[in-house]
């Protein structure tokens, strides 16, 4: 076997399962994420309904984990790593050090176990295994005759904390050298709270995602004036909008365009709202007259609100735009109609009471997929009501059932929840832009931004099509340069 060596042990022939193994000699090897399989990924090829949880493969040899973020088709499998025996660090940037434990936690109690003690011992262990690497500073990973290994992380721009890999590897006794590169999750420019990720000077191999290879973004203010459409016909339908969100990332980038477009739109501050209970504050907005000042903003779920207090004491990670805000005064992630939600109780009541009353709200429910959490709820209820909005400002995976509502609910069809068939009536709004991914375009400039650019690329984390096209527009930049392009593990296409 020629050094380096990579095999990939998710996310190569689908979006989700990342995980990727750098064979850097015959005895050590790096581990670049552990992600959870969801939607048609999580069930194993001719054994429908078998899922993908099991590590097979051998732990022998594998010398750290690299968290490129804490999205859970990234780190969800930890939990699984940990049990086979891995017991090696865990290396991540310093944001992601703070978030990964919540994330960790949550992925714990869905899939091993909800006892307190165990939980606990649990964080225990992983908080101790966390090695928080500060961007842009290179780590020593082997320092020996056959092998000088180094680390470094750069920002990805994809959520607080996501870093794209750099690892250089010097082989003494030959004197070769080589840059691989991982790209994890790249994200769009102009995203709220983040930096935008800059390419990396060279890299021999680049590991590249491609989840949006095969598409162009909307820009931020062509995706700002939708949301806002979006919102004002709930309005003037009184209905509500539901906003299937994923805790970190997402959830946190709508709340600041949120406030962004109410203080807009604010001409005279609301008076204060005094409640018993949380529930009872997104009731008494209700109350109010249709317009922005008294719409509340509602995120019902726990896991989310850990997050988005995680984000507000991670502010000097924040982009300076953001930061600006808040030294002017403003309250981007904790503005006047932000209610927050996190019993059941108070869950379960605000969905009875939006499904009797249809009051105009905009509700960010845990459940990005709508494979689980509290939007599930929501839609159960809503979808069949013409007053409501779903708005999908994420990516779903194929076999989810958010999926089947973006697909078909335009079309005027139906979705499997809970065992019960809905027929979709509710309006289906999808805006690409709030994207965390680049698109194809911002996936290029990373290769084509590099002073050396890669001859061999592994296009990863995809479907077929998004990977196809995204190796015909990299051969179109290349021309007559030198350059091997896979997009499937077992296959390479040769310029």
């Amino acid at each position: 076997m020629t050094y380096p060596h990579i095999e990939h042990h998710g996310a190569k022939d689908g979006v989700t399962g990342s995980c990727h193994q750098l064979l850097m000699n015959a005895a050590t090897s790096l581990l670049i994420d552990c992600g959870l399989f969801q939607g048609n990924d999580a069930s194993i090829p001719d054994e429908p309904g078998a899922d993908r949880l099991a590590i097979e493969f051998p732990l022998d040899g594998i010398k750290a984990l690299v968290s490129t973020h804490v999205h859970i088709d990234h780190v969800g499998r930890i939990p699984y790593l940990l049990a086979a025996g891995f017991d090696g660090p865990i290396l991540c940037s310093e944001p992601s050090a703070k978030l990964l434990p919540i994330v960790l936690e949550d992925a714990f109690k869905l899939g091993v176990s909800r006892d307190r003690a165990k939980i606990e011992k649990y964080i225990q262990l992983v908080e101790q295994r966390i090695i928080a690497l500060p961007y842009t500073q290179w780590f020593t990973l082997a320092d020996t005759d056959e092998l000088l290994a180094r680390i470094r992380l750069q920002r990805a721009g994809h959520i607080l904390g996501s870093a794209y890999v750099e690892i250089d590897l010097t082989y003494p006794q030959t004197g070769k050298n080589k840059r691989v590169v991982f790209s994890g999750d790249l994200g769009a420019p102009h995203a709220p709270f983040l930096m935008p990720p800059e390419p990396p000077e060279r890299a021999d191999i680049l590991v590249l995602e491609s989840t949006y290879g095969d598409r162009l973004h909307e820009d931020r203010a062509n995706r700002r004036t939708r949301l806002e459409a979006v919102i004002q016909q709930a309005l003037e339908d009184q209905g509500t909008v539901l906003i299937p969100a994923f805790s970190i990332g997402r959830t946190q980038e709508l709340l600041y365009e949120l406030e962004e477009i109410i203080q807009s739109k604010q001409s005279v501050k609301p008076a204060p709202v005094g409640a018993s209970s949380l529930a009872n504050q997104a009731t008494t907005l209700m109350s109010g007259e249709n317009t922005w000042p008294e719409l509340p903003i509602i995120l019902d779920s726990p896991l989310a609100s850990r997050f988005t207090a995680a984000y507000r004491e991670l502010k000097p990670f924040w982009n300076h735009e953001a930061r600006e805000r808040v030294q002017s005064g403003r309250r981007p992630l904790a503005f006047e109609q932000l209610v927050t939600l996190d019993s059941h109780g108070d869950h379960q009541r605000v969905v009875n009471h939006l499904a009797q009353t249809a009051r105009p709200a905009i509700v960010i429910a845990g459940g990005g997929m709508c494979s689980g959490g509290r939007i599930v709820n929501y839609l159960k209820v809503m979808l069949g009501d013409k007053r409501h909005n779903v708005l999908f400002v994420g990516y779903q995976a194929k076999g989810t059932p958010g999926h089947a509502i973006q697909t078909y609910g335009p079309r005027g069809g139906y979705v499997d929840l809970d065992g019960e068939r809905i027929d979709i009536v509710a309006g289906i709004t999808s805006i690409g832009g709030y994207s965390a991914h680049a698109d194809r375009k911002g996936l290029v400039g990373f290769v084509t931004g590099m002073q050396q650019w890669p001859t061999e690329i592994r296009i990863v984390h995809g479907e077929e099509r998004a990977k196809d096209v995204l190796a015909s527009a990299l051969f179109k930049h290349y021309g007559e340069r030198p350059v091997d392009i896979w997009t499937k593990s077992e296959q390479a296409e040769t310029a």
